[in-house]
């Protein structure tokens, strides 16, 4: 099984944005692992285990007080760091066993999401240079569930030779089937990936909101890369000078399931409301959902297992070194 492999737990992963951990706690699951997630009495997010030390009652069936994680079974009172604080049964300042604390896992908010890392990471969480600049917006699309491997899921958005067939509904032109040849490059310190020109159809009026023009059919000048092991960066410039930097994360809950959510920066006027300007983005992901849930299992990282040409070069290139990862 993929989410088996050490190697994966030393990487960062979103599982929630961070504005849904708020004033209770959020289950969520891990590379097969379930956890629980809540905001302390700091105000940081925290993710233990979903297990109370005491009778194993899932915390995130509890509530949150003060900032304390509350077990709904006998009370048990959990703090910053996972600290138990309370056994009410035990009666006022008595001592704490210190197996009561709860074992947690790295947790850090960036662009609006949660990531956690149950290892000690070996790299940092991938760094989206638009936002520090006061040019640039940022938009978040919320957190999906997948009936996918996150292996699939990378796979595709490294890949442009589907646009005419799975996007035919919203961007792809049919005749538009051939792929340049591709040139994979360093994009920058922390994204692998290549560049390349294309037309897109811009028909559909939410298509047309995105990219700020009229025209039936405009060229885009991209790059897309992926940062190791599931996170991808499509760029997007328009010849009117319009940025729409997509970063999509693809987290593994399991062999079979994902965790998807993509954010976008963009450098328009910000006049037009975030939601309405994501709705193609989120047309377009509804095309790639459709077609990843047909696909079953984990993607053979051993490259003989499939057949690729010259236009899967980014996913032979990926998949080539998620294996050296996974082997080291």
């Amino acid at each position: 099984m993929l989410i088996e492999h050490e190697a994966l737990h030393n990487h960062w992963y979103v599982v929630a944005e961070a504005a849904d951990v708020s004033g209770s706690p959020v289950a969520v699951r891990l590379l097969g692992r379930d956890l629980v997630v809540w905001r302390s009495t700091s105000g940081d997010v925290v993710a233990a285990p979903d297990r109370c030390p005491h009778r194993e009652a899932p915390l995130s069936e509890g509530t949150v007080e003060d900032g304390c994680l509350v077990c709904p079974y006998h009370g048990w009172k959990f703090a910053d760091e996972g600290r138990c604080v309370e056994v009410p049964s035990s009666g006022a300042g008595k001592k704490v066993p210190p197996a009561a604390h709860l074992a947690t896992v790295l947790a850090q908010e960036r662009y609006g999401l949660v990531w956690l890392c149950l290892g000690d990471p070996v790299a940092r969480i991938p760094e989206m240079a638009a936002e520090h600049d006061d040019a640039y917006r940022r938009i978040n699309s919320g957190v999906d569930v997948w009936a996918t491997s996150a292996t699939r899921m990378t796979d595709n958005f490294l890949d442009i030779s589907h646009f005419p067939y799975v996007h035919i509904g919203t961007f792809g032109i049919a005749q538009n089937s051939d792929v340049p040849k591709i040139e994979m490059q360093r994009l920058d310190d922390d994204f692998f990936g290549y560049e390349y020109d294309v037309e897109v159809r811009n028909d559909d009026e939410s298509g047309k909101e995105a990219s700020g023009q009229s025209a039936d059919v405009i060229h885009r000048r991209m790059s897309t890369g992926f940062n190791l092991p599931f996170t991808v960066r499509s760029t997007i410039h328009y010849e009117t000078g319009l940025d729409h930097l997509i970063l999509l994360c693809s987290t593994p809950i399991d062999d079979d399931r994902s965790y998807f959510t993509f954010v976008i920066w963009r450098n328009d006027d910000f006049s037009v409301p975030g939601q309405e300007v994501i709705v193609f983005d989120r047309a377009i992901g509804a095309e790639d959902k459709m077609m990843l849930e047909k696909v079953k299992g984990v993607l053979p990282l051993d490259q003989k297992a499939t057949v690729s040409v010259q236009s899967d070069k980014p996913s032979v290139e990926w998949r080539r070194r998620l294996a050296a990862l996974l082997d080291a």
